[in-house]
């Protein structure tokens, strides 16, 4: 069995699944090293598997981005990114394009020397790398050495051919999709950061490693031999360019604990208030907009009286402790996969983990996208039938009813054959085919 370093960003949202998946991979025997920023120690406890600190960014989010401890610099971006949200889906894609430099390619020097000195020390036979993570693709594509790529979200982040940008999604849902003109300047702002990026990767790789072969365009810079998606194989998807192992793994969690004892008695709470039960959390940084939850929130309780709702609220928890009453519970962050077995719909904002979440658990969702690939999550989800998909900007609390019942009679009828699909998979069955994959495969090449 080989061994396997494990490479991740310092965000929750991909640490997470990439640490389960190195816990899958050491179940079936392979000797697993989880490397990621020392605040991620406890993900590789939880899987049982070696840490190895490494920090491949100066950007992080332990579980609520705005208390995450950051730089200033970090800091003042992630405002202007939550304003930008503000101004809709094409304003906040411009904005985290010309933030792309900081995020993804901040200190490329430094991560070739981390790097080269966790392979001398640990001796893997190879790296699984997040598809996001482009200083660490670079310095193992410079370095020569074997790796996996793990693509955390939408699968169209493996750039399908010549024609797909990075930041410009694949498809819109019918509810966001931009005007003409709009779109133009997004595809002008990608084309010009994926020829900024791959100047940028062509000089450091003709500087660091001349007699390797060129990385050629930036944003598709993949593992030759294996792709893992935590995504499930939706007939509609871009095809992807040919070559590696395409593993679309349906999902990347952990099996969900059953709630607690203490969260039991607050769900048994709930339901005794209100015949049906709504989670609402949208994400990490997006928890942020809290006029967004609590528009969601009111209009749940001024527009269906027999449904509560679990508000994952993040720092804004206080500023919306307002609305807590037997049939509103507004905390910072919640056990989401285990309520995800007990509720009865998700409002979630789009993401990768989220999405993969309900349709394993077979929930229905309204799905409100902000930002990044959470459009093309949102057009996946409403063309599965698995969800109705709004634009936060524009939504009314007296919109939620409506959209809610939607969902209920429209999209909970198409999840038992989706949930069934996504169960068949996961990290294990993730985890033996990239062995399968690796073994194929001459290290070193």
């Amino acid at each position: 069995m080989p061994r396997v370093v494990v490479v991740s960003p310092p965000f929750l949202s991909h640490a997470q699944p990439l640490s389960v998946l190195a816990g899958a991979l050491r179940d079936l025997g392979a000797e697993v090293f989880f490397a990621c920023a020392p605040a991620f120690e406890h993900l590789a406890r939880r899987a049982a598997v070696e840490f190895v600190p490494l920090s491949v960014t100066r950007n992080a989010n332990t579980g609520v981005a705005e208390a995450t401890e950051q730089d200033a610099r970090e800091a003042a971006r992630l405002r202007e990114f939550l304003d930008a949200t503000r101004e809709g889906a094409v304003a906040t894609l411009l904005t985290q394009a010309r933030h792309r430099h900081a995020d993804m390619l901040a200190d490329p020097d430094g991560v070739l020397d981390a790097l080269r000195a966790a392979d001398r020390r640990l001796r893997p036979d190879w790296y699984v790398v997040d598809q996001l993570s482009y200083p660490v693709t670079l310095a193992l594509h410079c370095l020569g050495l074997p790796y996996a790529t793990f693509c955390p979200g939408h699968p169209s982040y493996v750039l399908s051919g010549p024609d797909a940008w990075f930041g410009v999604p694949y498809d819109w849902p019918e509810a966001l999709r931009p005007a003409p003109d709009r779109l133009a300047e997004l595809r002008y702002a990608a084309r010009r950061n994926d020829t900024a990026f791959t100047g940028l990767f062509a000089e450091f790789a003709r500087r660091h490693a001349p007699s390797r072969p060129a990385p050629g365009r930036a944003f598709a810079l993949s593992s030759p031999h294996a792709v893992v998606h935590a995504y499930p194989d939706l007939p509609w998807l871009p095809l992807p360019p040919p070559g590696p192992a395409r593993l679309f793994a349906g999902h990347m969690a952990a099996d969900p604990e059953p709630l607690d004892a203490r969260w039991r008695t607050r769900f048994d709470a709930l339901r005794a208030a209100g015949e049906r039960v709504v989670l609402i959390a949208l994400g990490t940084f997006l928890s942020a907009r809290d006029d967004v939850l609590r528009s969601v929130a009111t209009g749940v309780l001024e527009g269906l009286p027999d449904v509560s709702v679990v508000v994952a609220a993040g720092e804004r928890a206080g500023a919306l402790a307002d609305l807590a009453d037997e049939r509103v519970l507004v905390l910072p962050q919640v056990p989401q996969r285990a309520l995800l077995e007990q509720v009865d719909a998700m409002v979630h904002h789009g993401g990768g983990n989220s999405f993969t979440e309900c349709l394993r658990a077979g929930v229905p969702a309204l799905v409100l996208p902000f930002s990044s690939d959470q459009f093309a999550v949102a057009r996946d989800a409403e063309r599965a039938g698995a969800g109705l998909v709004l634009d936060p900007n524009d939504l009314k609390p007296s919109d939620v009813p409506a959209a809610l019942e939607t969902v209920w009679s429209t999209a909970a009828p198409n999840l038992r054959a989706l949930a069934a699909a996504v169960r068949a998979r996961g990290p294990r069955w993730a985890a033996a085919e990239l062995l399968t994959a690796m073994d194929r495969q001459v290290p070193g090449g």
